[in-house]
């Protein structure tokens, strides 16, 4: 039988500057390849962590008190953003997304590219539209 895996809610920080909105989540104890961001056609964010591996060549466990993933999180974006030059940034366990506030809504599916076990970053534009290059 397989063991049901429960979805922790992720707080979120959402803030914006004139050119661009940001959300900031802690995801802690992921690794940057667990880790998906998607914008949706219909402005909707959704955050989602992975559970790695736990506590491997573990003998006992003596306290458990929080867990590990799996994260999700999904809500409405307050404005029209563009996704395709999304900056997405994860370190010390904490998820940073910086989206360019567009004219309407662009989505996509954002990876992270892993720097070192803990850390990685999806480069979209440092959360500029206007150095952004779409394809």
């Amino acid at each position: 039988m397989q063991e049901q895996v429960k979805q922790q809610y992720i707080p979120v920080k959402v803030y914006r500057t004139a050119e661009r909105l940001m959300i900031a989540a802690p995801m802690a104890g992921l690794e940057p390849e667990n880790i998906l961001v998607e914008v949706t056609h219909d402005g909707r964010l959704i955050l989602h962590g992975d559970q790695r591996a736990m506590l491997k060549e573990v003998k006992e466990l003596l306290a458990d008190e929080w867990s590990v993933g799996v994260y999700h999180r999904e809500f409405a974006l307050p404005v029209p953003v563009n996704a395709v030059c999304a900056n997405v940034t994860y370190g010390n366990g904490v998820l940073v997304v910086a989206l360019p506030i567009s004219d309407q809504t662009s989505p996509a599916r954002l990876t992270l590219e892993r720097d070192t076990p803990t850390h990685g970053e999806h480069k979209g534009n440092a959360g500029h539209l206007a150095t952004c290059v779409q394809t």
